[in-house]
């Protein structure tokens, strides 16, 4: 199985954005990850669509959004046409979870779930027959460089034991806390897509970071 690895531009220089995302561009990562935070649902405040649309136009990179959001319905339509591939959102808001899914795949945009570190993995098994991904979080939301979580271990096996017991096409993405070692770990535990932020862009070339992250899982 291909692990792929999902950088996140929160652990980047936002001062030299255009910079980060072509050194991205040059690297093994297929993905981009975006932590999208409303200073609502979480308490720090990221970025919106308009952010997104404007760095856009520097990647063909699948760019992953994952909104810490609430009114998650009410601003879809933004993220979609900013130009997100997935749109993940999380299980804990209080809006329909089912729309919300149905809205994102109906624009033609992979959908995903988020669950936080002390959400039960048993709550987002209702929704796993229709989604595209689900995010672990293993540090608690809103702000980078956390260190990881490994009371969140069982969690990842727990859900990746239900996925090939159902044969589901469901990635199994980890946020938070990834380096070599815990990303090794969340691997062997049964996850495919790995968020690194902080990690790779305090190894000096960030280029460099993301491919050995990339190398030691493929």
């Amino acid at each position: 199985m291909s692990i792929k690895i999902s950088p996140s531009i929160l652990g980047g220089s936002f001062s030299n954005i255009e910079k980060v995302i072509l050194d991205l561009n040059k690297s093994k990562a297929e993905y981009i990850h975006f932590d999208v935070m409303d200073g609502d649902f979480v308490p720090n405040l990221t970025f919106g669509p308009k952010f997104i649309s404007n760095v856009r136009k520097f990647s063909n990179k699948v760019f992953d959004v994952h909104l810490m959001i609430n009114r998650v319905e009410k601003f879809l339509d933004d993220y979609v046409e900013a130009g997100a591939n997935i749109i993940s959102f999380h299980l804990e808001i209080n809006e329909n979870i089912e729309n919300i899914i149905k809205k994102i795949k109906k624009k033609g945009v992979k959908c995903g779930l988020a669950i936080k570190p002390n959400t039960p993995w048993s709550e987002i098994q209702p929704y796993l027959q229709y989604i595209d991904q689900i995010i672990i979080m293993t540090v608690e939301p809103g702000f980078g460089g956390q260190k990881f979580m490994y009371d969140q271990i069982d969690k990842i096996k727990n859900i990746s034991s239900h996925i090939k017991l159902n044969s589901l096409n469901i990635d199994i993405e980890i946020d938070g806390g990834i380096s070599f070692e815990t990303g090794k770990i969340c691997v062997e535990a049964g996850a495919n897509i790995l968020v690194a932020g902080s990690f790779l862009f305090n190894q000096g070339d960030l280029i460099s970071a993301t491919n050995v992250l990339s190398d030691k899982f493929n």
